[in-house]
């Protein structure tokens, strides 16, 4: 039951936030850094879902797809910081909430490397959009915040899936992509 009430206290933690991402501090600090995924539901959606979609996946891809979404976030994040500039990351971020859902609630049963790059390929725009925003203070403290924040959010995903799963079954996980679906697409019209 603690997983559960963890994922439920950082999904609703999530909803809080602004429908598109989260307000940063003009300074850039761990606590700004770890703010920005929680308080951005969007932020909140993808990054849950990543470990929903690794339970459902099972073996490696329960740890392997959440490292490749955390470490290829902080490569989008670096890019961003050093002038890489990007069209279409806010509509990335957005399709990352719809394909991640939409891989949940069909039971998508991906081989490893193809969830990998995928994650990665979202994971990467998610990070460009964290280093875009951090705008001055120490980029360190607040790329290891958005980093552990992330690998919350990642940890409250599995706890989620792992306690559905286990108190309603598969059909209950699949439920969870799909109202993750249901959200990206509210963001979208929002």
């Amino acid at each position: 039951m603690r997983a559960c009430n963890l994922a439920i206290l950082t999904l609703g933690t999530g909803c809080l936030g602004s429908p598109a991402h989260a307000a940063v501090e003009p300074f850039a600090s761990f606590a700004t850094g770890f703010a920005h995924p929680v308080l951005g539901i969007d932020h909140v959606l993808a990054m849950v879902t990543v470990g929903v979609w690794g339970v459902l996946a099972g073996g490696r891809a329960l740890w392997v797809w959440p490292a490749v979404f955390v470490s290829t976030m902080l490569t989008g994040f670096a890019a961003a910081t050093l002038g890489l500039r990007l069209p279409g990351v806010p509509a990335a971020v957005a399709a990352s909430i719809i394909v991640l859902g939409l891989m949940v609630a069909l039971a998508v049963r991906a081989p490893l490397w193809l969830g990998a790059a995928l994650i990665g390929l979202f994971a990467f725009f998610h990070g460009h959009a964290h280093g875009t925003e951090a705008i001055a203070g120490s980029l360190v403290a607040y790329g290891a915040g958005f980093a552990v924040a992330t690998a919350a959010l990642h940890g409250a995903g599995i706890g989620l899936a792992l306690a559905a799963e286990g108190s309603v079954g598969k059909l209950a996980v699949q439920a969870i992509g799909a109202l993750t679906v249901l959200g990206g697409l509210a963001l979208i019209g929002a």
